[in-house]
């Protein structure tokens, strides 16, 4: 993820504002730069007078476009140092696909997890949950309560899976860049074993295994990584809520497509589910490069 191009989409919410300084920290960091991008839908011009500050639907449509594009240039100046900052993008389109789509051409897409319409994170429907779903460009989703700066301490998840694999590089070169320790996890549930010695006799190998992992892949980072294999009577999302909860995480860093291969954002799958309830600031990766 060297010299990042980041997109960050803005209602021009305060709360979809939080991305901002995020997403500047990251390109400082990494020697990036940063896109502001808003969509429009012509079908809903209101929200357009909103954003312009009109009150009159008689406004010429062919001028919002351009208002709308002075307003993320005004916005860029406010949050973007000028070093670091690239011509903002207007589209016209539904949200979440013109979001996806303009996010291609891009290396990372940074967004907070509320906008103007004050939703909780991720509910059906919503924005944030379509882009996390179906973009294939990592995606970093931030709460308001997210504190990703100064990076100090990376959760990174895994399953044992090919596609968990994807989230290792990104949080590889993160913590080299910023010098974070990474803690390398692999959660079981205690409901997969018959007995308590069953279950003992498969923790050292998934222990092994899981060494054996970080030094073929973060073995450049061996004294910033520890690796941990957990226990747990709870489901998976909630053990990593909970230790994200106990635990000053920085970043929670994970695939969106685990060992059962498939998406992410089914009802009750991991990711989703953690995406739902941590206040730490999450980066997905879809492992698919290809629709």
């Amino acid at each position: 993820m060297k010299q990042p191009r980041i997109l960050v989409p803005t209602d021009f919410s305060e709360l979809s504002l939080l991305a901002f300084p995020n997403a500047v920290a990251l390109a400082k960091l990494l020697k990036g730069k940063v896109t502001p991008f808003h969509a429009y839908m012509q079908v809903n011009e209101l929200d357009g007078f909103y954003y312009m500050g009109e009150t009159s639907p008689e406004a010429d449509l062919r001028t919002l476009e351009k208002s709308l594009h002075k307003k993320l240039e005004e916005l860029a100046a406010e949050y973007v140092d000028e070093e670091f900052r690239a011509e903002p993008v207007v589209c016209i389109g539904n949200a979440s696909r013109t979001i996806v789509e303009t996010g291609r051409d891009y290396d990372l897409i940074v967004m907070s997890s509320h906008g103007r319409t004050g939703f909780s994170r991720l509910i059906l429907g919503s924005i944030c949950e379509k882009v996390l779903r179906t973009s294939r460009t990592p995606v970093l989703i931030l709460e308001e309560q997210s504190r990703l700066m100064p990076l100090r301490r990376i959760l990174l998840t895994t399953d044992f899976s090919d596609n968990s694999i994807y989230a290792f590089e990104p949080a590889a070169e993160l913590a080299e860049a910023t010098g974070a320790t990474i803690d390398l996890v692999h959660i079981v549930s205690f409901e997969q074993f018959d007995t308590l010695a069953q279950a003992q006799h498969d923790s050292e190998e998934r222990k092994l295994k899981l060494k054996q992992l970080a030094e073929k892949y973060l073995g450049d980072l061996k004294d910033q990584v520890e690796t941990e294999v957990i226990f747990s009577e709870k489901a998976v999302h909630e053990e990593i809520a909970r230790i994200t909860k106990s635990r000053p995480y920085n970043l929670v860093v994970m695939s969106t497509i685990g060992r059962t291969g498939l998406d992410f954002m089914m009802l009750g799958s991991t990711s989703s589910s953690v995406l739902r309830h941590v206040k730490t600031a999450v980066l997905s990766v879809n492992p698919l490069t290809e629709d």
